[in-house]
């Protein structure tokens, strides 16, 4: 299973990841892993060049007993990993697509491996003209980070990569991180968060 875009529906198991966190498609997160299962489930991934599941946990806490979480996560693929000098390992994943978890189980270290079925990526939609304020807004939040490199082919004329990479930069609650990538209508997403920020005419 690719986490850069199997077909839609496919279905498959994979380990999950519940954390404090919402990964959003073409989003990057930076983990820092010291649990056992997490580093075997990690160096697998590694080797086989297979994707996990990031989830938002709905109870419980990212260590010790596996976490109740959320149906719906996003495909995440190691993109780069370094190993700090307080052994810690920092490892960068990249979103990919959206899934459902249609069962799951806990394996004996506390791992929560789960049957997914993928979701298809958004349908590539013009931003429409009564939302160029947030592509504006955009835009200025990129030029503020502090990072020199901002996201790489940016398209501003995407509707859903503009509303994903709004969500990563707005200070939001993670439970309205997770309804918004809950929304299938990359359109729709823009509308919210227009409301939420005031910027509806």
């Amino acid at each position: 299973m690719s986490g850069a875009g199997p077909d839609a529906g496919a279905v498959g198991e994979i380990p999950l990841f519940p954390l404090h966190a919402v990964l959003f498609p073409e989003g990057e997160l930076l983990l820092r892993v010291f649990e056992p299962r997490y580093l075997d489930m990690v160096t697998r991934c590694m080797k086989q060049g297979a994707p996990f599941g990031v989830v938002l946990i709905s109870a419980g806490e990212e260590i010790g007993p596996a976490a109740e979480c959320r149906s719906l996560g996003t495909l995440a693929r190691i993109l780069d990993w370094d190993r700090g000098k307080d052994g810690l390992l920092s490892v960068t994943c990249g979103g990919g697509d959206r899934f459902r978890v249609l069962e799951r189980r806990v394996a004996r270290d506390q791992l929560t491996l789960a049957r997914i079925e993928t979701l298809a990526p958004d349908t590539r939609l013009e931003v429409p003209g009564e939302f160029h304020g947030l592509v504006e807004l955009l835009r200025e939040l990129l030029r503020r980070d502090a990072r020199e490199d901002g996201p790489p082919d940016p398209r501003f004329d995407d509707a859903g990569w503009v509303s994903f990479r709004l969500l990563e930069r707005l200070p939001l609650k993670l439970s309205q991180r997770q309804a918004f990538l809950e929304l299938d209508d990359p359109v729709q997403r823009l509308e919210r968060l227009a409301g939420l920020l005031g910027m509806q005419h």
